[in-house]
């Protein structure tokens, strides 16, 4: 997305481990493939019949494409895949023609899944679900995901809600969870919006890696600008709108009319809104942001939330018209 909104701009618990309660271990691993191709030398894929077209490719085709593997290569990989029984991707390793990173990279081009391969992803090493995409933190994301899509996305319910992640303290995971929420969300296929809220603190931009040189503060003060709504490389149904300039006056901001037209276009323009939130801890910012997008979820940190602030922000976002999506608390 180029512009920003036109209203706004005219207007300036869940399951898995990690992720509780009802924690239920499980770790998506994944290792071989499909079955291998005849031998071909390593090329382009083949063009699709249309524009935007997804393409059916073999894991063997696509690791020889990654790997710049030639034909007799290939042919070793299929002898002692039959001759052992394998897997594609699992003889490749064992002939020391691909490593885990590269297989893996194959099978998510294969089944059309974003991922990030070690040293190639954003910075933030907290974004689990690009970089451990494999891991049981990334299946308690998935499985919040689910818990989301059935709480706050029903299919066919109008208006559509944005998802504000709120907390009592700093340091609870907000920005954590918010993150790797959207990123779930966005390797869905559905066009996805993260926006960092929290205009007291922002770290959207770091996580991901973007620049943070005008965002949502210049929105609601009315400078606006173009391209503000960043695209993420490699996740293309992934956007993030930035702070941008810190603000002075964060509350007022929020409880302006503009961000709650704000978020009534964005919710109707893409399939899935999160907010990142300031903590409660520094003031009613939370509660407000939660209030204009329609549903919250809240996280509490693990032997370190207290019960009775974990209460008054459930019951401030309860006393409104928001729906409290859940209650997560986070192990990591």
């Amino acid at each position: 997305m180029s512009t920003l909104p036109d209203k706004a701009a005219r207007a300036a618990g869940t399951t898995g481990p990690g992720l509780q309660p009802g924690r239920e271990p499980g770790a998506a691993v994944s290792g071989g493939a499909d079955p291998a191709p005849p031998p071909v030398a390593p090329g382009p894929p083949p063009p699709a019949a249309e524009a935007g077209a997804v393409v059916d490719r073999f894991i063997g085709e696509i690791l020889a494409e990654h790997r710049a593997l030639s034909a007799e290569q290939i042919a070793r990989v299929l002898h002692h895949q039959r001759d052992r029984g394998l897997r594609f991707g699992e003889s490749a390793v064992a002939l020391g023609l691909a490593s885990r990173d590269d297989v893996l990279f194959a099978l998510s081009q294969q089944f059309h899944y974003p991922y990030a391969p070690e040293g190639s992803g954003p910075a933030g090493s907290d974004l689990v679900m690009l970089n451990e995409p494999f891991s049981a933190r990334a299946e308690a994301f998935r499985a919040l995901r689910t818990q989301m899509m059935m709480r706050v996305w029903t299919e066919g319910e109008t208006p559509r809600r944005a998802l504000a992640v709120i907390s009592p303290q700093s340091g609870d995971g907000k920005t954590y969870c918010s993150a790797n929420l959207a990123v779930a969300l966005a390797q869905l296929g559905g066009r996805t919006l993260l926006v960092d809220g929290d205009l007291r603190g922002p770290r959207q931009h770091l996580v991901f890696g973007l620049p943070n040189r005008g965002g949502l503060s210049g929105i609601l003060s009315g400078r606006g600008g173009d391209d503000l709504i960043q695209p993420m490389p490699g996740l293309p149904t992934l956007f993030v709108l930035p702070v941008g300039t810190t603000p002075p006056n964060p509350l007022e901001l929020v409880e302006r009319p503009a961000f709650g037209l704000l978020m009534k276009e964005l919710a109707a323009k893409f399939d899935h809104v999160v907010v990142d939130t300031p903590a409660a801890v520094y003031g009613a910012d939370s509660v407000v942001i939660a209030a204009r997008c329609g549903a919250a979820l809240v996280i509490a940190r693990e032997h370190q939330s207290r019960i009775a602030k974990l209460q008054d922000l459930v019951g401030a976002i309860a006393s409104s018209s928001t729906r409290v999506a859940g209650v997560v608390v986070n192990e990591f």
